[in-house]
Formats: structure tokens, C-alpha cells, sequence
């Protein structure tokens, strides 16, 4: 895509109301962009409305929980209804879990699988054949899918085990489009974001939970020494949203498939992959960071 590339364009956003969403949609409106927005927060979806038609764009919202296929195909829908084309789709929206992972309850991974890799899947389901066709009609067509995953889906830190699942799943997920879109066409491309700690809000989306998928029981002591490490460490990110969005818009643009906020990060990656070839058993991710490890020991074992 060249530098102008975006001007006119729709794209679809799931989870637009906070973090990378909401980054996608402002720079996406700067750009010139068409906006399909949807988020399951309608307050922040509405805010996140105003900015974008503040800044002079057109766009549409709808309250979607990417969890549930109907209404991910909904989306897809009010998009073709609107604007008649799609020609980038985040698929964005996502939640945090946490602590040991036998400790996870079943409503756990419902929740967490069911926004973070089944909210992905429904995604590419629902919107990938329509750009399929869209580049059958037209020649000169392009169109990009991002998957927001995480560096939790090239690395396997401790105490997020259902986070790390789901955002494996999401990495291999989008590998795979990546060799089957080669396989049909040149027209479509996607990308995997995999950010580390960022402040975008994450830690806090128990806010957003579904009543029928509530903890049933307090929170054990791993899952809360987990939260509070994940609290501090996004919250303390010195790279922000926006500066991912921008990385994302620059990965469209040039094609790139892997989208990393902190390259440095990629040494763990590094360390896993030779840990594979030499069968050895994995390292702690952790462990290079002074004092965690430790520090998580302790507290999980007094």
C-alpha cells in the first residue's frame, strides 16, 4: 500500500472503545479512513464515536460482544449495508486472565477463549470472504486483516496460562491466513500484532465480563499476585497505544506480517525456539527480569 493508501477505505475494529482500538480509530480517522466501530462498552464506544466524527470522520458503531458469531456477522452486515466494502479489519478486542493455571475455572477460559480467539475466529470467518470477493471484482482492490495476539503468544510466562492460550492460538491462527490467503491471491494480507506491556486498559477488562461468565469464587491468591504484577507492568508501559497503532498502520502499508511493540522482547522468542530444537526444557521468561521470578516464588509459597 502507498501513503495514501488508507484515504477513503473502511475499516472494521472490534474492541474500538479503549486501548489499540481506539488508537486504530483515531488514526485511522486522521487518515481519511471510513469507520466501522464496535465494542461490547457502549459508553466508551460512543466516546470513541465522537472523537473520530470530531476529526471528520464517517463511522458507524455497534455494540458487539465478538464472542457470539451472530453478532460478529451482524457486523459484517451493517459494514456491507453502510459502505458496501471492507478493506481492513482488526480484529482487536480482547481480556486478560490470570494466575496458576489449574487454578482457572471453566468460566474462565469460556470468557477469555470466547473474546480473544473465538472473537478472532468469527472475524476472519465473517469478513475474510467478503474481501475475497471484493478482490475477485476488482483488479486494483486491497485489502489487510490484523490479529491482535500478544508477546504472551510467542512466550509462555508464568501465571497466565489462559492468556497465553488463546493468544498462542490467535498467532497460529493468523500464520495459517497468512500461507492460505497466499495460496488464492495477492490481493489480501494480513498481519499478527503481538504487543508486550502496553497501557491500554487491559488489566482492568473484568469490567466488561459477561454476568453468565462471573468467577464463582473469590479470587485465589495466584490469580491476585498475578493481577497485581500485570496491573503494575501495563500500567507502567513507556510505549503507548498510539505508537503501536502508528507501528500497525506502518506494517499495512508495507506488508509486513509480524508486528512487535518491543523488539527487544524477541530474545525470549529466541531463547524458546533454540530451548525447542535442543529439547530442553523451557525457559522462564521471567527469569530475566531481575527479581520477579523471586519475588513470585515467595509470595506464592509463604
Amino acid at each position: 500500500m502507498n501513503n495514501d493508501s488508507f484515504h477513503g477505505r473502511v475499516g472494521v475494529i472490534t474492541g474500538a472503545g479503549s486501548g489499540f482500538g481506539r488508537e486504530f480509530a483515531l488514526l485511522g480517522a486522521r487518515r481519511g479512513m471510513r469507520l466501522v466501530l464496535a465494542d461490547i462498552q457502549a459508553d466508551a464506544l460512543a466516546a470513541t464515536l465522537a472523537d473520530v466524527q470530531g476529526l471528520g470522520a464517517e463511522a458507524i458503531v455497534r455494540t458487539v460482544d465478538v464472542a457470539d458469531a451472530a453478532q460478529v456477522d451482524a457486523l459484517a452486515h451493517a459494514t456491507m449495508q453502510q459502505f458496501g466494502r471492507v478493506h481492513a479489519v482488526f480484529n482487536n478486542a480482547g481480556v486478560g486472565s490470570a494466575g496458576l493455571i489449574w487454578e482457572n475455572s471453566l468460566r474462565d477460559w469460556q470468557w477469555t477463549l470466547g473474546v480473544n480467539l473465538w472473537g478472532v475466529i468469527h472475524g476472519v470467518r465473517a469478513f475474510v470472504p467478503l474481501m475475497l470477493e471484493a478482490a475477485k471484482a476488482d483488479p486494483a482492490y486491497r485489502g489487510h486483516v490484523v490479529n491482535t495476539a500478544s508477546m504472551a503468544g510467542l512466550l509462555n510466562p508464568p501465571l497466565s496460562g489462559v492468556y497465553n492460550v488463546s493468544k498462542h492460538a490467535v498467532v497460529s491462527l493468523t500464520e495459517t491466513l497468512h500461507h492460505d490467503l497466499a495460496l488464492v491471491g495477492e490481493q489480501v494480507h494480513c498481519s499478527v500484532l503481538c504487543p508486550y506491556y502496553v497501557p491500554t486498559g487491559i488489566h482492568a477488562s473484568h469490567r466488561n465480563r459477561p454476568a453468565e461468565l462471573a468467577s464463582e469464587n473469590p479470587a485465589t491468591r495466584s490469580q491476585r499476585v498475578a493481577q497485581s504484577l500485570v496491573e503494575k507492568a501495563v500500567t507502567s508501559g513507556k510505549v503507548s497505544a498510539a505508537d503501536v497503532a502508528q507501528m500497525t498502520f506502518d506494517a499495512i502499508e508495507q506488508r509486513r506480517f509480524y508486528i512487535a511493540s518491543h523488539p527487544q522482547a524477541l530474545g525470549g522468542v529466541l531463547q524458546r525456539a533454540e530451548d525447542i530444537v535442543a529439547l530442553r526444557d523451557p525457559v522462564d521468561p521471567f527469569g530475566q527480569r531481575e527479581g520477579v521470578r523471586e519475588s513470585l516464588i515467595e509470595a506464592l509459597r509463604k
